[in-house]
């Protein structure tokens, strides 16, 4: 897991936008006079701070943004769903990944190709490889970055310019609001750049983006215990000859207290069935390859990482009706079992080829497949037995679930 540095970094990095405004709330002007930077008092840098914030909600959810004028951001990341989709498509609107959550994004580092643990116990020596940054291929740094991304993609809101963007949101009446948060006489690259911020701004509301409210918060605070069957599952879930979730999905606190983000921020490829259902995937020389491409462009020279994709948190994937960045998989009992039972019955997942063999990994050109993981539960050859029985994937099914945010105990009260 990423040290205590590297997280406060990375923090620090999605927080930007709030942290500068705060600072000068601290800091004395050019006459000396404290919190008063840039003309701003204390009161009125908390009054800009929340503003940004504000603007940054309304537009989240107004669908005036997009080309088309139907779609928003909320309307792929719902609030009451974990700020992911609502419905069990594999892909939105024409897109050709899953749509991920946007909760619990405030610690993920910035991309590394070459990461090494710094936790007292770790290996320092060991290079953890691709890790970090923000959508299933890491080329976003921070949730500023990641914000614009959405507004300018054809898949998604589709504009086809910042311009577009600007003129969009001035048309939907925030013009004075973001006046009011930049210099005069801005340009068109400060005003998109202050869309994005106040979108990134009102991600960092942790009562709503990371408020660690699951019944396994609770058990960790004292203040509720785990159901027999939950208890075996996170025994699965952890134990390394069996689920071994946790050697990617981190169940622990860190040493500084930290919850459990339930990701390594690592990337990974995991060898999942082509999603036939997506409209690219009609062109059978077409292959989406993650952190080689084809939307990050700045790593197609490394065919190593050809294949893999970012380590999601877990948390809340109890509420998810798709599963991996394909969204092939459409529950979570099934994405599950698809770790035991990948290798040992490969039928149940790829399709055969005319000469009757199963044709395995066939999302990804063969000359990659020596990226694919195999560590367990992955591995045994077809026909040996996995290693977690139909039992033991319930169990965790079940550990998962105390995921969710929201945990209300027996009695009706919250923790």
């Amino acid at each position: 897991m990423p040290s205590l540095t590297y997280r406060v970094m990375s923090r620090c990095a999605c927080l930007l936008p709030i942290l500068l405004l705060l600072l000068s709330m601290f800091l004395p002007d050019a006459g000396g006079r404290a919190g008063e930077v840039a003309g701003l008092s204390r009161p009125q840098a908390r009054a800009r701070a929340q503003a940004m914030a504000t603007l940054g909600r309304d537009m989240f959810h107004d669908p005036r943004l997009s080309a088309s004028g139907r779609m928003a951001c909320a309307s792929c990341h719902a609030d009451a769903h974990a700020f992911a989709q609502t419905n069990d498509r594999s892909v939105q609107a024409g897109g050709h990944r899953a749509v991920p959550s946007l909760k619990y994004l405030q610690d993920v580092p910035q991309f590394t190709g070459h990461f090494y643990d710094s936790e007292d116990e770790a290996d320092e020596s060991i290079d953890n490889g691709p890790t970090g940054g923000l959508t299933w291929d890491g080329r976003a740094d921070t949730v500023q970055a990641q914000a614009g991304i959405p507004l300018l993609s054809p898949y998604e809101m589709a504009n086809a310019s910042r311009a577009d963007v600007v003129r969009r949101a001035s048309a939907a009446g925030y013009g004075a609001r973001l006046d009011a948060l930049l210099p005069a006489n801005s340009d068109t690259d400060a005003r998109f750049a202050m869309v994005a911020e106040a979108l990134a701004t009102y991600q960092q509301d942790e009562r709503l983006f990371y408020p660690y409210t699951s019944k396994y918060d609770a058990v960790l605070a004292g203040r509720a215990r785990l159901s027999a069957q939950e208890a075996r599952g996170l025994r699965l879930f952890e134990q390394e000859d069996k689920g071994n979730c946790a050697s990617c999905h981190i169940s622990a606190p860190g040493h500084d207290g930290t919850p459990p983000q339930f990701t390594d921020y690592g990337f990974i490829a995991l060898g999942v069935p082509r999603n036939t259902h997506i409209t690219l995937n009609r062109d059978p020389g077409y292959f989406d390859l993650g952190l080689c491409g084809p939307d990050r462009t700045d790593l197609h020279d490394h065919p190593e990482y050809c294949g893999l994709f970012r380590t999601p948190s877990l948390r809340n994937v109890a509420t998810r009706r798709v599963f991996f960045h394909n969204g092939v998989m459409h529950s979570l009992r099934q994405a599950v079992a698809f770790y035991a039972l990948r290798d040992t019955r490969p039928g149940m997942w790829y399709p055969t080829g005319a000469d009757g063999r199963v044709r395995m990994y066939d999302d990804l050109p063969v000359q990659y497949h020596d990226n694919i993981n195999m560590d367990p539960p992955f591995g045994p050859r077809p026909g040996n037995r996995p290693a977690l029985s139909d039992a033991e994937i319930d169990d965790i099914v079940a550990f998962l679930r105390t995921l969710t945010d929201g945990y209300v105990r027996p009695d009706g009260r919250t923790p």
